[in-house]
Protein backbone atom coordinates (compact mmCIF):
# COMPACT_ATOMS: atom_id res chain seq x y z
CA UNK A 1 0.00 0.00 0.00
CA UNK A 2 1.19 3.50 -0.85
CA UNK A 3 1.59 5.78 2.16
CA UNK A 4 -1.58 7.96 2.17
CA UNK A 5 0.27 11.10 3.28
CA UNK A 6 2.90 10.73 0.57
CA UNK A 7 0.18 10.05 -1.99
CA UNK A 8 -1.63 13.24 -1.00
CA UNK A 9 1.60 15.22 -1.27
CA UNK A 10 2.18 13.77 -4.73
CA UNK A 11 -1.35 14.69 -5.82
CA UNK A 12 -1.00 18.24 -4.51
CA UNK A 13 2.31 18.65 -6.35
CA UNK A 14 0.73 17.32 -9.55
CA UNK A 15 -2.18 19.76 -9.30
CA UNK A 16 0.19 22.70 -8.83
CA UNK A 17 2.43 21.61 -11.70
CA UNK A 18 -0.56 21.04 -14.00
CA UNK A 19 -1.65 24.62 -13.41
CA UNK A 20 1.87 25.92 -13.95
CA UNK A 21 2.21 24.28 -17.37
CA UNK A 22 -1.14 25.49 -18.66
CA UNK A 23 -3.94 23.21 -17.51
CA UNK A 24 -6.98 25.00 -16.13
CA UNK A 25 -8.62 21.92 -14.60
CA UNK A 26 -7.22 18.94 -12.70
CA UNK A 27 -8.89 15.98 -11.02
CA UNK A 28 -8.44 12.31 -10.20
CA UNK A 29 -10.74 9.33 -10.47
CA UNK A 30 -10.38 5.60 -10.09
CA UNK A 31 -9.39 3.56 -13.13
CA UNK A 32 -12.53 1.49 -13.34
CA UNK A 33 -15.36 1.10 -15.77
CA UNK A 34 -18.83 2.56 -15.31
CA UNK A 35 -21.51 -0.01 -16.19
CA UNK A 36 -24.12 2.65 -16.93
CA UNK A 37 -21.78 4.51 -19.29
CA UNK A 38 -21.09 1.24 -21.07
CA UNK A 39 -24.80 0.66 -21.63
CA UNK A 40 -25.19 4.16 -23.06
CA UNK A 41 -22.28 3.58 -25.41
CA UNK A 42 -23.79 0.31 -26.61
CA UNK A 43 -27.17 1.96 -27.23
CA UNK A 44 -25.53 4.86 -29.10
CA UNK A 45 -23.60 2.53 -31.37
CA UNK A 46 -26.59 0.25 -31.92
CA UNK A 47 -28.63 3.25 -33.07
CA UNK A 48 -25.93 4.02 -35.66
CA UNK A 49 -25.41 7.52 -34.30
CA UNK A 50 -21.65 7.22 -34.86
CA UNK A 51 -22.14 7.33 -38.64
CA UNK A 52 -19.00 6.38 -40.54
CA UNK A 53 -16.74 6.62 -37.48
CA UNK A 54 -16.03 2.90 -37.52
CA UNK A 55 -13.22 3.35 -35.01
CA UNK A 56 -15.83 4.10 -32.34
CA UNK A 57 -17.33 0.65 -32.79
CA UNK A 58 -14.09 -1.21 -33.47
CA UNK A 59 -12.63 -0.36 -30.04
CA UNK A 60 -15.88 -0.22 -28.07
CA UNK A 61 -14.64 -2.92 -25.70
CA UNK A 62 -11.76 -0.81 -24.36
CA UNK A 63 -13.86 2.37 -24.21
CA UNK A 64 -15.82 0.94 -21.31
CA UNK A 65 -13.23 2.05 -18.80
CA UNK A 66 -9.50 2.51 -18.14
CA UNK A 67 -9.20 -0.97 -16.65
CA UNK A 68 -10.62 -2.43 -19.86
CA UNK A 69 -7.68 -0.98 -21.77
CA UNK A 70 -5.03 -1.39 -19.09
CA UNK A 71 -5.93 -3.72 -16.18
CA UNK A 72 -2.92 -2.56 -14.16
CA UNK A 73 -4.13 1.05 -14.03
CA UNK A 74 -5.26 2.23 -10.59
CA UNK A 75 -5.99 5.94 -11.10
CA UNK A 76 -6.76 8.40 -13.87
CA UNK A 77 -5.59 12.00 -13.82
CA UNK A 78 -8.12 14.05 -15.81
CA UNK A 79 -6.95 17.35 -17.24
CA UNK A 80 -8.60 20.28 -18.97
CA UNK A 81 -6.97 23.10 -20.94
CA UNK A 82 -9.05 26.20 -21.66
CA UNK A 83 -9.58 27.63 -25.13
CA UNK A 84 -12.25 30.16 -24.11
CA UNK A 85 -12.61 32.68 -26.95
CA UNK A 86 -12.48 36.44 -26.64
CA UNK A 87 -14.66 36.98 -29.72
CA UNK A 88 -18.31 36.04 -30.13
CA UNK A 89 -18.47 32.66 -31.94
CA UNK A 90 -21.60 33.93 -33.75
CA UNK A 91 -19.92 37.09 -35.06
CA UNK A 92 -19.65 35.79 -38.65
CA UNK A 93 -23.11 34.27 -38.84
CA UNK A 94 -24.80 35.26 -42.10
CA UNK A 95 -21.73 36.89 -43.64
CA UNK A 96 -21.73 35.07 -46.95
CA UNK A 97 -18.33 36.17 -48.25
CA UNK A 98 -16.41 34.53 -45.37
CA UNK A 99 -16.27 31.08 -43.82
CA UNK A 100 -16.80 30.21 -40.17
CA UNK A 101 -14.14 28.03 -38.57
CA UNK A 102 -14.83 26.50 -35.17
CA UNK A 103 -13.20 28.36 -32.29
CA UNK A 104 -11.00 25.41 -31.33
CA UNK A 105 -9.44 25.20 -34.79
CA UNK A 106 -8.45 28.84 -35.30
CA UNK A 107 -5.18 28.44 -33.41
CA UNK A 108 -2.54 25.76 -32.99
CA UNK A 109 -3.46 22.08 -33.19
CA UNK A 110 -4.68 21.14 -29.73
CA UNK A 111 -3.54 17.53 -30.13
CA UNK A 112 0.08 18.67 -30.10
CA UNK A 113 -0.22 21.36 -27.43
CA UNK A 114 -2.29 19.40 -24.92
CA UNK A 115 -0.39 16.13 -25.31
CA UNK A 116 2.97 17.87 -24.97
CA UNK A 117 1.83 19.40 -21.68
CA UNK A 118 0.35 16.10 -20.46
CA UNK A 119 3.60 14.27 -21.21
CA UNK A 120 5.50 16.97 -19.30
CA UNK A 121 3.21 16.39 -16.32
CA UNK A 122 3.80 12.63 -16.59
CA UNK A 123 7.57 13.16 -16.49
CA UNK A 124 7.14 15.44 -13.49
CA UNK A 125 5.10 12.74 -11.75
CA UNK A 126 7.85 10.17 -12.19
CA UNK A 127 10.48 12.53 -10.77
CA UNK A 128 8.25 13.70 -7.92
CA UNK A 129 7.33 10.16 -6.92
CA UNK A 130 11.02 9.25 -6.83
CA UNK A 131 11.75 12.27 -4.65
CA UNK A 132 9.05 11.20 -2.20
CA UNK A 133 10.36 7.65 -2.06
CA UNK A 134 7.29 6.21 -3.78
CA UNK A 135 7.37 3.35 -6.30
CA UNK A 136 7.98 4.53 -9.85
CA UNK A 137 4.63 5.18 -11.57
CA UNK A 138 3.80 3.47 -14.82
CA UNK A 139 1.92 5.91 -17.06
CA UNK A 140 -0.03 6.18 -20.30
CA UNK A 141 -0.94 9.61 -21.73
CA UNK A 142 -3.97 10.21 -23.97
CA UNK A 143 -5.33 13.23 -25.83
CA UNK A 144 -8.25 12.47 -28.14
CA UNK A 145 -6.36 9.93 -30.24
CA UNK A 146 -7.14 6.68 -28.41
CA UNK A 147 -10.27 4.79 -27.31
CA UNK A 148 -10.53 6.81 -24.10
CA UNK A 149 -13.78 8.38 -22.87
CA UNK A 150 -12.27 11.66 -21.67
CA UNK A 151 -15.60 13.37 -21.00
CA UNK A 152 -17.07 10.76 -18.60
CA UNK A 153 -13.67 10.51 -16.91
CA UNK A 154 -13.61 14.29 -16.56
CA UNK A 155 -17.01 14.20 -14.88
CA UNK A 156 -15.95 11.38 -12.55
CA UNK A 157 -12.83 13.36 -11.63
CA UNK A 158 -14.83 16.47 -10.81
CA UNK A 159 -13.76 18.69 -13.73
CA UNK A 160 -17.35 19.30 -14.77
CA UNK A 161 -20.31 17.37 -16.12
CA UNK A 162 -21.36 16.03 -19.49
CA UNK A 163 -24.00 18.50 -20.61
CA UNK A 164 -27.05 17.96 -22.74
CA UNK A 165 -24.87 18.72 -25.78
CA UNK A 166 -22.72 15.71 -24.69
CA UNK A 167 -19.59 17.84 -24.14
CA UNK A 168 -18.04 18.56 -20.77
CA UNK A 169 -19.29 21.71 -19.04
CA UNK A 170 -17.27 23.40 -16.31
CA UNK A 171 -18.59 25.88 -13.76
CA UNK A 172 -15.37 27.86 -14.23
CA UNK A 173 -14.61 27.40 -17.93
CA UNK A 174 -17.97 26.79 -19.57
CA UNK A 175 -17.90 24.50 -22.60
CA UNK A 176 -14.39 25.50 -23.65
CA UNK A 177 -12.05 22.78 -22.40
CA UNK A 178 -9.72 20.47 -24.27
CA UNK A 179 -9.37 17.22 -22.32
CA UNK A 180 -6.53 14.80 -21.63
CA UNK A 181 -6.09 11.77 -19.39
CA UNK A 182 -3.12 10.13 -17.74
CA UNK A 183 -3.59 6.51 -16.68
CA UNK A 184 -1.26 5.44 -13.90
CA UNK A 185 -0.48 2.43 -11.73
CA UNK A 186 -0.10 4.77 -8.74
CA UNK A 187 -3.09 5.03 -6.44
CA UNK A 188 -4.17 8.62 -5.89
CA UNK A 189 -7.10 9.75 -3.79
CA UNK A 190 -10.10 10.27 -6.11
CA UNK A 191 -12.03 13.53 -6.28
CA UNK A 192 -15.80 13.66 -6.03
CA UNK A 193 -17.73 13.27 -9.31
CA UNK A 194 -19.35 16.49 -10.47
CA UNK A 195 -23.10 16.89 -10.29
CA UNK A 196 -25.08 17.65 -13.44
CA UNK A 197 -25.94 21.38 -13.44
CA UNK A 198 -27.86 21.61 -16.73
CA UNK A 199 -31.20 21.69 -14.92
CA UNK A 200 -34.14 22.51 -17.18
CA UNK A 201 -32.02 24.45 -19.70
CA UNK A 202 -32.36 23.33 -23.33
CA UNK A 203 -30.42 26.15 -25.01
CA UNK A 204 -27.95 23.81 -26.70
CA UNK A 205 -30.71 21.57 -28.02
CA UNK A 206 -32.61 24.50 -29.50
CA UNK A 207 -29.50 26.07 -31.05
CA UNK A 208 -28.55 23.09 -33.21
CA UNK A 209 -29.18 24.06 -36.86
CA UNK A 210 -29.57 20.45 -38.00
CA UNK A 211 -31.52 19.03 -35.03
CA UNK A 212 -28.72 16.61 -34.20
CA UNK A 213 -29.99 15.83 -30.68
CA UNK A 214 -32.73 13.18 -30.71
CA UNK A 215 -32.94 13.72 -26.96
CA UNK A 216 -30.89 15.50 -24.27
CA UNK A 217 -27.45 13.96 -23.68
CA UNK A 218 -27.61 12.05 -26.99
CA UNK A 219 -25.97 13.25 -30.21
CA UNK A 220 -26.75 11.80 -33.62
CA UNK A 221 -23.38 12.52 -35.21
CA UNK A 222 -24.80 11.88 -38.68
CA UNK A 223 -26.74 15.15 -38.39
CA UNK A 224 -23.99 17.16 -36.67
CA UNK A 225 -22.23 19.85 -38.72
CA UNK A 226 -18.93 19.14 -36.95
CA UNK A 227 -19.17 15.51 -38.04
CA UNK A 228 -20.29 16.42 -41.56
CA UNK A 229 -17.48 18.92 -42.15
CA UNK A 230 -14.69 16.97 -40.44
CA UNK A 231 -15.34 13.24 -40.17
CA UNK A 232 -17.64 12.62 -43.15
CA UNK A 233 -15.73 11.98 -46.36
CA UNK A 234 -18.49 11.77 -48.97
CA UNK A 235 -20.96 14.30 -50.33
CA UNK A 236 -22.81 16.37 -47.73
CA UNK A 237 -26.43 15.11 -47.64
CA UNK A 238 -28.76 17.59 -49.35
CA UNK A 239 -30.97 18.00 -46.28
CA UNK A 240 -28.12 19.60 -44.30
CA UNK A 241 -26.50 21.82 -46.91
CA UNK A 242 -28.49 25.00 -46.38
CA UNK A 243 -28.40 24.56 -42.60
CA UNK A 244 -24.59 24.58 -42.76
CA UNK A 245 -24.66 28.24 -43.76
CA UNK A 246 -21.08 29.49 -43.94
CA UNK A 247 -19.61 26.90 -41.54
CA UNK A 248 -16.59 25.37 -43.24
CA UNK A 249 -14.96 23.50 -40.35
CA UNK A 250 -16.87 22.42 -37.28
CA UNK A 251 -19.71 24.16 -35.47
CA UNK A 252 -19.79 25.96 -32.12
CA UNK A 253 -23.49 26.69 -31.80
CA UNK A 254 -24.45 24.22 -29.06
CA UNK A 255 -21.34 25.11 -27.07
CA UNK A 256 -21.55 28.87 -27.56
CA UNK A 257 -25.10 29.24 -26.23
CA UNK A 258 -24.39 27.42 -22.95
CA UNK A 259 -25.22 29.80 -20.07
CA UNK A 260 -22.26 28.54 -18.06
CA UNK A 261 -19.94 30.24 -20.56
CA UNK A 262 -20.56 33.53 -18.75
CA UNK A 263 -18.07 32.33 -16.14
CA UNK A 264 -15.42 31.40 -18.70
CA UNK A 265 -12.48 33.82 -18.73
CA UNK A 266 -10.67 34.17 -22.04
CA UNK A 267 -7.58 35.18 -20.05
CA UNK A 268 -7.42 31.60 -18.76
CA UNK A 269 -7.10 30.20 -22.29
CA UNK A 270 -3.78 28.75 -23.33
CA UNK A 271 -2.10 31.26 -25.66
CA UNK A 272 -1.37 28.48 -28.15
CA UNK A 273 -5.04 28.57 -29.06
CA UNK A 274 -5.22 32.29 -29.81
CA UNK A 275 -6.74 32.62 -33.30
CA UNK A 276 -4.47 33.13 -36.27
CA UNK A 277 -5.47 36.32 -38.07
CA UNK A 278 -5.93 34.57 -41.41
CA UNK A 279 -8.33 32.02 -39.89
CA UNK A 280 -10.66 34.39 -38.04
CA UNK A 281 -12.71 35.43 -41.07
CA UNK A 282 -11.21 33.73 -44.16
CA UNK A 283 -12.68 34.82 -47.48
CA UNK A 284 -14.35 32.03 -49.41
CA UNK A 285 -13.03 33.23 -52.76
CA UNK A 286 -9.46 32.73 -51.58
CA UNK A 287 -10.17 29.35 -49.98
CA UNK A 288 -11.81 28.02 -53.14
CA UNK A 289 -8.58 28.72 -55.02
CA UNK A 290 -6.51 26.42 -52.79
CA UNK A 291 -4.68 23.51 -54.35
CA UNK A 292 -3.17 20.79 -52.19
CA UNK A 293 0.14 22.60 -51.68
CA UNK A 294 -1.61 25.87 -50.84
CA UNK A 295 -3.92 24.10 -48.42
CA UNK A 296 -1.04 22.44 -46.61
CA UNK A 297 0.85 25.71 -46.34
CA UNK A 298 -2.13 27.70 -45.03
CA UNK A 299 -3.07 25.10 -42.42
CA UNK A 300 0.38 24.02 -41.28
CA UNK A 301 0.20 23.39 -37.54
CA UNK A 302 -3.60 23.54 -37.60
CA UNK A 303 -6.04 20.68 -36.88
CA UNK A 304 -7.75 21.58 -40.16
CA UNK A 305 -4.82 20.11 -42.06
CA UNK A 306 -5.97 16.64 -40.96
CA UNK A 307 -9.05 16.60 -43.23
CA UNK A 308 -7.13 17.38 -46.42
CA UNK A 309 -7.73 19.84 -49.25
CA UNK A 310 -10.58 18.00 -50.96
CA UNK A 311 -12.84 17.70 -47.94
CA UNK A 312 -12.13 21.29 -46.93
CA UNK A 313 -12.86 22.70 -50.39
CA UNK A 314 -16.07 20.64 -50.46
CA UNK A 315 -17.12 22.46 -47.28
CA UNK A 316 -16.21 25.82 -48.77
CA UNK A 317 -18.30 25.08 -51.86
CA UNK A 318 -21.36 24.40 -49.70
CA UNK A 319 -20.75 27.73 -47.96
CA UNK A 320 -20.36 29.43 -51.33
CA UNK A 321 -23.67 27.99 -52.49
CA UNK A 322 -25.30 29.43 -49.37
CA UNK A 323 -23.52 32.78 -49.61
CA UNK A 324 -25.82 34.70 -51.93
CA UNK A 325 -22.61 36.15 -53.40
CA UNK A 326 -22.72 35.83 -57.18
CA UNK A 327 -19.12 37.06 -57.46
CA UNK A 328 -18.04 33.60 -56.26
CA UNK A 329 -19.59 31.90 -59.31
CA UNK A 330 -16.43 31.94 -61.48
CA UNK A 331 -14.41 30.27 -58.72
CA UNK A 332 -17.16 27.71 -58.20
CA UNK A 333 -17.50 26.99 -61.92
CA UNK A 334 -13.77 26.35 -62.09
CA UNK A 335 -14.14 23.50 -59.62
CA UNK A 336 -16.88 21.64 -61.48
CA UNK A 337 -14.16 19.71 -63.27
CA UNK A 338 -12.14 18.96 -60.15
CA UNK A 339 -10.41 15.57 -60.07
CA UNK A 340 -12.20 14.71 -56.84
CA UNK A 341 -15.79 13.71 -57.67
CA UNK A 342 -17.09 14.89 -54.28
CA UNK A 343 -15.60 18.35 -54.87
CA UNK A 344 -16.97 18.42 -58.42
CA UNK A 345 -20.47 17.50 -57.22
CA UNK A 346 -20.41 20.17 -54.51
CA UNK A 347 -19.27 22.71 -57.12
CA UNK A 348 -22.16 21.80 -59.41
CA UNK A 349 -24.62 22.26 -56.52
CA UNK A 350 -23.12 25.60 -55.52
CA UNK A 351 -23.10 26.80 -59.14
CA UNK A 352 -26.82 26.06 -59.50
CA UNK A 353 -27.54 27.98 -56.31
CA UNK A 354 -25.50 31.01 -57.33
CA UNK A 355 -26.76 31.02 -60.92
CA UNK A 356 -30.31 31.23 -59.64
CA UNK A 357 -29.69 34.52 -57.80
Amino acid sequence: MVNADLSERLKASLAAEAERIGFAAFGVTRAQRDAERGKRLDAWLEAGYHGTMEWMEARADVRRGPDAMWPEAKSVIALGMSYAPEADPFALEGLGEVGRISVYAQGRDYHDTVKKAAKALARFMVAEAKGLGLPEPQLKVFTDTAPVMEKPLGQQAGLGWQGKHTNLVSRDHGSWLFLAAIYTTTELAPDQPHDDRCGSCTACQQACPTEAFPQPYVLDARRCISYLTIEHAGPIPDEFREAMGNRIYGCDDCLAVCPWNKFADAAAANRAFLPRAELVAPRLGELLALDDAGFRQLFSGSPIKRIGRNRFVRNCLIAAGNSGDASLLPRVEGLRGDEDPVVAEAAAWAARKLAAL
